[in-house]
C-alpha cells in the first residue's frame, strides 16, 4: 500500500514511537501493524522535512501529508527512468523481496523517479501480459484456497517482551478473492484443522472444493493424480461436506490464489 495512502494519525504514531518512546524499527512495525520498510520509510520523509517530535500542534493533516509526499517534479519520463520490469519481476521471486523495497531501490537510483502507487500500477500492467492462460473462471462457492503465508508475522509476549514468529494461515475465495487470514504458533495439524474450521465460520459456510497446497499437515504424500490425504484432514472434509483437492505438484498456477 502506498505510504500516503494511509493515514496521517498512523504516521503521527510512528514518529511519536521512535522520538518519543524510542522504540525500535521493528516493534513500531508491529505496533502500527505495518512493515519495517514502511517505518523506516515515513522517518526518512520526516527528517527529510526537518520534522521533529512532538509536532507543531497547529499543523493540520493536509499540511503534514504535503510536507511529507510533496508532488513529483514535472519531469518527461526519459528524465524520470522506467524501471526494468523483467528484473522486477525476476527479484519479486526471491525471498523476503517485496514491490516496496524495489521501489525504494527504484527510487534511490532515480531519485526524481514515480510514486509507488505508480510502480505497482505499470508492474501489474506489465505483468498482465506475460501469460494469457494464467486467467482462471471460478463459480462462486466453488473452491476455497488454503495454505500458510511464506513469510512469519511477528508477535510481542506483553509480559516477556519476547518477539515470537507466529504462521500465517491464508484462504481465498477463488470467485470473489474474499479473504479471510489468521495467525497460528505452527503449521501442525491441530492448529492447520482449526484455521479451517474458524476461516468456514468467517465465510458463513463450507465451498464445494478445498484447494491446500501439498502442505504435510493436509496431504501425507503428493501425487500428481492420487495425493495421500491426511486421515484427519479428509475427516474434517468429510464433516463439512467438501472434497479436497490439493494443488498440483510444480503447478504455480494451482496454487496462486494464496501465494
Amino acid at each position: 500500500m502506498p505510504a500516503k495512502r494511509l493515514s496521517m494519525r498512523k504516521i503521527r504514531e510512528v514518529l511519536r514511537l521512535k522520538w518519543a518512546v524510542g522504540m525500535s524499527n521493528r516493534r513500531i512495525a508491529v505496533s502500527c501493524g505495518i512493515g519495517r520498510p514502511t517505518v523506516s520509510e515515513y522517518l526518512r520523509r520526516a527528517e527529510s522535512a526537518g520534522l521533529g517530535w512532538p509536532v507543531p500542534e497547529d499543523m493540520s493533516d493536509a499540511r503534514l501529508e504535503r510536507l511529507l509526499f510533496p508532488p513529483p517534479p514535472d519531469l518527461p519520463a526519459s528524465a524520470r527512468g522506467i524501471p526494468d520490469w523483467a528484473e522486477v519481476h525476476r527479484q519479486l521471486k526471491r525471498k523476503g523481496v517485496t514491490l516496496f523495497l524495489l521501489w525504494q531501490e527504484y527510487r534511490a537510483s532515480c531519485p526524481d523517479g514515480y510514486q509507488y502507487s505508480w510502480f505497482c500500477e505499470r508492474y501489474r500492467a506489465w505483468q498482465g501480459k506475460l501469460d494469457v492462460v494464467m486467467r482462471q473462471d471460478h463459480r462462486a462457492g466453488e473452491k476455497l484456497f488454503v495454505d500458510y503465508a511464506g513469510q512469519t508475522v511477528g508477535v510481542i509476549d506483553r509480559a516477556t517482551g519476547e518477539l515470537l514468529q507466529a504462521q500465517v494461515f491464508v484462504a481465498v475465495l477463488g470467485a470473489s478473492n474474499y479473504t479471510y487470514a489468521e495467525a497460528t504458533w505452527t503449521q501442525g495439524l491441530p492448529d492447520w484443522i482449526g484455521a479451517h474450521t474458524r476461516a468456514f465460520a468467517f465465510f458463513g459456510g463450507a465451498p464445494e472444493l478445498v484447494v491446500p497446497d501439498n502442505l504435510r499437515s493436509g496431504v501425507r504424500k503428493a501425487h500428481r493424480y492420487e495425493p495421500d490425504i491426511n486421515p484427519t484432514y479428509q475427516d474434517m472434509a468429510s464433516h463439512y461436506g467438501v472434497a479436497v483437492l490439493p494443488a498440483r505438484v510444480r503447478k504455480p498456477r494451482d496454487k496462486s490464489w494464496v501465494s
